[in-house]
């Protein structure tokens, strides 16, 4: 057993090592020190911080004089019987432990003679992870030692918790920054104002479940009084969907403006999504060519249903289903001839996103057709744009404090009574 005095000063050490590691250091550095300051205290030859990863239960070697990319079962090993029991572990004699794995010395060329293992615990009791000390340079490990130990470790576990937690937080600034950049990104790719057609008003709206969303839609003026009319809903909710969503609206337009035809734009888009996206990625999509001249929309719907057109001279509702199936799915090599949907005096087109179809309350009922109907048929002789405004408050009120589980695309054309 040490002198008191000796103990004194290994806990004037401690304090010191305590007050340094104060100091804002990132991670990596924060868990070398932990290492040296450890070595330096107990008079040992080598060190190691293993860090507990709750996403896969292993202990990890992040800082290990001679160890690199080592992960083991939390359950394993004297360092797994630490952390699951929380209590120090003091081998005198490595090789005389059952416990003891013999690899890493193997693999290292190092041979461990004694250790000592010290859980990391944080805070509300937190598995941080493992210290664990080998090799003192003049005999084993003592009484003395596993409590300046277990002195050293308590003020290391708090520090490495507040340099993760540190971490943590700059990653997701970080990340927010990113998401708040694509999403400006998918914003400012939205129509900034409806397209001008005689004899016709439109209206839209594009709510996101996330900071980003997957649906989009865009107007996209043509030639002799025509609109191509875009909608369409990438599955999944963020970035990846948003990207895949803008990637659509970027193709369509390059090959609208090389002068490709309805058909034509569909087949090539479906394709190269095919190529692109991943086996369990698509997109559903509606694409549209609204004529002012002949009073048609011919379209194709890949997967986006049911397409809605109300008659207004009979106040009866068509529901077209998707036409064919989404775009990316599989490549196209039979494509059949446009739906066409004759637009007569007060009708109107709805392209509803199932954001809107499926959307929920409480007690797990959607909004439905039903009521979808019911607004349109209320409001039809109302603007475009004022219709799709009552829908977004139906839903809303429908709703009440059940979350927004889709995102919510709208888009109505309606042709203006003579």
């Amino acid at each position: 057993m040490n002198s008191p005095a000796s103990s004194h000063a290994a806990l004037r050490q401690i304090l010191e090592v305590t007050r340094k590691l104060a100091a804002p250091f990132d991670l990596d550095t924060m868990l070398t020190e932990v290492v040296n300051a450890s070595r330096e205290i107990l008079n040992a030859d080598r060190g190691t911080v293993f860090l507990y990863d709750d996403m896969t239960d292993e202990l990890v070697v992040k800082v290990g004089t001679g160890l690199q990319d080592v992960r083991i079962p939390a359950n394993k090993g004297i360092v797994g019987e630490s952390a699951q029991t929380r209590q120090l572990i003091n081998v005198p004699d490595c090789y005389a432990d059952d416990r003891f794995n013999r690899a890493i010395d193997k693999q290292t060329g190092y041979k461990s003679r004694c250790m000592l293992t010290i859980p990391l615990i944080g805070y509300e009791e937190s598995l941080i992870g493992v210290l664990q000390i080998l090799n003192k340079n003049s005999g084993v490990f003592d009484d003395e030692d596993e409590y300046v130990g277990q002195a050293l470790a308590a003020q290391a576990a708090v520090v490495i918790h507040r340099a993760k937690l540190t971490e943590a937080i700059i990653a997701a600034e970080r990340l927010d920054r990113e998401i708040s950049v694509a999403r400006d990104v998918q914003i400012g790719t939205l129509p900034k104002g409806m397209p001008v057609i005689e004899g016709y008003g439109f209206g839209g709206a594009f709510q996101p479940t996330d900071q980003t969303g997957g649906d989009l839609y865009d107007f996209v003026p043509m030639d002799n009084g025509r609109v191509f009319l875009l909608m369409g809903d990438a599955t999944g909710h963020g970035i990846g969907p948003a990207l895949s969503a803008t990637q659509v609206r970027a193709m369509l337009r390059v090959a609208l403006r090389l002068g490709s035809s309805l058909g034509d734009a569909f087949v090539h888009i479906n394709d190269q999504l095919c190529d692109d996206l991943p086996d369990d990625r698509f997109v559903t999509g509606f694409f549209g060519v609204l004529d002012g001249n002949t009073n048609t929309v011919d379209f194709h719907s890949g997967g986006q249903g049911p397409i809605m057109h109300f008659h207004a001279a009979s106040g009866e509702f068509d529901w077209h289903p998707a036409t064919t199936f989404p775009l990316g799915y599989m490549p196209q090599t039979n494509l059949a001839p446009p739906l066409t949907a004759n637009m007569q005096p007060g009708d109107v087109l709805g392209l509803i996103s199932d954001g809107i179809y499926e959307y929920e309350n409480e007690s797990g009922e959607q909004f439905g057709q039903a009521r979808v109907a019911e607004i349109v048929a209320g409001n039809h002789d109302q603007t475009a744009q004022h219709m799709v405004n009552e829908m977004l408050r139906a839903v809303r009120d429908h709703g009440g404090a059940a979350p927004q589980a889709d995102d919510i695309t709208i888009v109505v054309a309606k042709r203006l009574n003579e």
